[in-house]
């Protein structure tokens, strides 16, 4: 309810400032004391630009180098999460391959010692059920330390981008904002990722294994 109030809110504000931008064209007298441009007439006039623009999040997540090495990171924590469990797993199957093994052929010396050996296996199985729940505790945290991290960071730059376009308000048109529909030359996506990739260089994290 909160997130929906504030994109509520922040579609009222841009609705706002467009409003203002408008009256402040069509306010101004012209030459021979007449106003301007009537108000339908700015609307439908295509070199008018509003000091709006919106950023396409998923071009601007695929193409900009600092998400690249960031994702990189990732892959590769997910690859070693992956690998640690299952080389738990392996060790748990290959214990309980042998205790069936050796319990269809009467290999334990005591009902005692073939107990004793099923509860080690499940055991194993135990600890490996509380790794994986902390393995992925982990990566869940460190996918949104990253996340955190990423969105501060354009932020910050977005600032600096800004004092030289300025735009009153740059939206963003994941589903969750308050975008519909939009004309194409408010699309800054480019020119943003220029912006961005310009100040960070280059992808610098090496290439997860296997691919």
């Amino acid at each position: 309810m909160k997130n929906s109030t504030l994109y509520i809110a922040s579609g009222v504000l841009a609705v706002a400032i467009i409003i203002l931008y408008i009256l402040h064209f069509t306010s101004k007298p012209s030459v021979n004391g007449t106003n301007g441009k009537n108000l339908s007439a700015l609307l439908n006039d295509s070199s008018i630009t509003l000091p709006v623009a919106y950023v396409n999040v998923d071009s601007l997540l695929m193409n900009y180098n600092f998400a690249k090495d960031l994702n990189e990171s990732l892959l590769r924590k997910e690859e070693s999460t992956r690998a640690t469990l299952n080389q738990r797993q392996g060790q748990i199957n290959s214990a309980a391959a042998d205790f069936e093994r050796k319990l269809r052929n009467n290999a334990f010396l005591s009902q005692e010692r073939a107990q004793q050996e099923q509860e080690r296996i499940l055991q194993m199985n135990q600890e490996y059920q509380q790794l994986a729940e902390r393995l992925t505790q982990e990566f869940m945290l460190e996918q949104e330390k990253l996340n955190m991290q990423m969105e501060d960071t354009i932020k910050a730059k977005m600032k600096e981008f800004n004092l030289d376009k300025r735009y009153e308000i740059i939206f963003n048109n994941r589903t969750t904002s308050t975008i519909l529909f939009a004309e194409k030359k408010y699309d800054i996506t480019k020119e943003v990722i220029e912006f961005l990739n310009s100040k960070y260089g280059p992808v610098t994290a090496a290439p997860a294994s296997g691919k």
